[in-house]
């Protein structure tokens, strides 16, 4: 149970830094104010948020030894996660289709 909490946690930092990098480099970055990298921003938005709501409570639940979750936490976690991995779907079709114009163009 430790070992599961410990890849977990390594995982869930490395998506934190990793996009907390690409979310820093777009915001301070004023010749990165461009559409792509605009997209590529709410990307690593949704995929935070992708990542923040269904980890933590599995990490919980292998540290504490339990799988106990309320019936209103797990519709919530549900619909978190569908909303942002359906938010995540739409702007990698976006991205392409964008980069489709450009090359065509």
């Amino acid at each position: 149970q430790l070992l599961h909490f410990c890849i977990l946690l390594g995982i869930s930092l490395a998506a934190l830094l990793g996009n907390g990098l690409i979310i820093s480099a777009v915001a301070c970055g004023h010749h990165l104010h461009t559409p792509m990298f605009f997209f590529l921003l709410n990307l690593a938005l949704s995929d935070l948020g992708s990542i923040c709501t269904a980890v933590p409570k599995a990490m919980h639940n292998s540290l504490w030894d339990t799988s106990n979750i309320s019936y209103k936490g797990c519709a919530a976690q549900l619909f978190f996660f569908m909303f942002l991995l359906s938010a995540e779907l739409s702007l990698l079709t976006i991205m392409c289709c964008d980069r489709y114009v450009s090359i065509c163009k």
